[in-house]
């Protein structure tokens, strides 16, 4: 059986075979995730921030998501969990002496090397181009490599000297088990802190319902002493009013 023409068909052209899955560049995939807000997929500028997750955004691009939350916005979702400013970090990042930026493209004949960035590590010297991995701590927002917090253990920060616990780093860009570990922490941490928000807020409540009762029985106790005072000498001039008949 032949087609139009009298050719003959292969075999490949009549049996369709799997699809083939398109790979994703990881170089590209790096350059978005350490390189371009989440939000706005800009060019990141200070001032940066991170969320609790570990994702990089532009402040401004936080702040305008927080004040316009449009259902058309599809990029909103990676930024779901934040509900205001103090769920975000802003990070303090110590700038990389080797890169030049877009110093040498006068002729736009430049290379992009990939393994250079803007930001690295202040300790150990490693550049947070995704090759290595970067965490911050929640309670500063100093950032450093998960190198450095290993072989340079310290329960402060190795720069400003603030105290933090396990709890307070955050993974920057990690896998889904770093995410899911993170998200995991954050609920916990924002359940305990909506825990502890009730108790404070019913004792508050409580005082100053006794402050308040305490007033009104204030204001009410000179209008009724005389009526009680009246009550007491009609009792003692007739006694008899207190006798029960059988």
């Amino acid at each position: 059986m032949g087609c139009d023409g009298g050719t003959i068909p292969k075999r490949h052209e009549l049996v369709k075979g799997p699809k083939k899955v398109e790979k994703v560049d990881k170089d590209a995939e790096l350059v978005a995730q350490w390189n371009y807000c989440t939000l706005s997929q800009e060019i990141l500028r200070r001032p940066i921030v991170a969320c609790e997750l570990g994702r990089l955004y532009n402040k401004d691009a936080v702040i305008e998501f927080l004040l316009d939350k449009s259902a058309e916005k599809a990029l909103g979702k990676a930024a779901s969990h934040i509900k205001s400013i103090k769920n975000v970090t802003e990070l303090k990042l110590s700038d990389n002496p080797a890169w030049e930026g877009d110093k040498g493209n006068t002729k736009g004949d430049k290379h992009d090397d990939l393994q250079r960035a803007r930001f690295i590590c202040p300790v150990v010297g490693l550049e947070m181009n995704g090759r290595h991995r970067f965490c911050f701590l929640r309670c500063c927002g100093c950032v450093f490599s998960e190198r450095a917090l290993k072989e340079i253990k310290a329960e402060v920060c190795h720069t400003c000297g603030t105290a933090f616990q396990e709890d307070d780093v955050i993974v920057l860009n990690g896998t889904k088990e770093d995410v899911d570990m993170l998200k995991a922490r954050m609920e916990e941490r924002r359940l305990r802190v909506k825990l502890g928000k009730k108790p404070r807020g019913r004792q508050k409540l409580r005082q100053g319902s006794l402050k308040r009762l305490a007033l009104i029985l204030e204001r009410r106790r000179p209008a009724q002493l005389p009526r009680a005072q009246q009550q007491a000498r009609a009792l003692w001039e007739k006694p008899e009013s207190l006798c029960v008949g059988p």
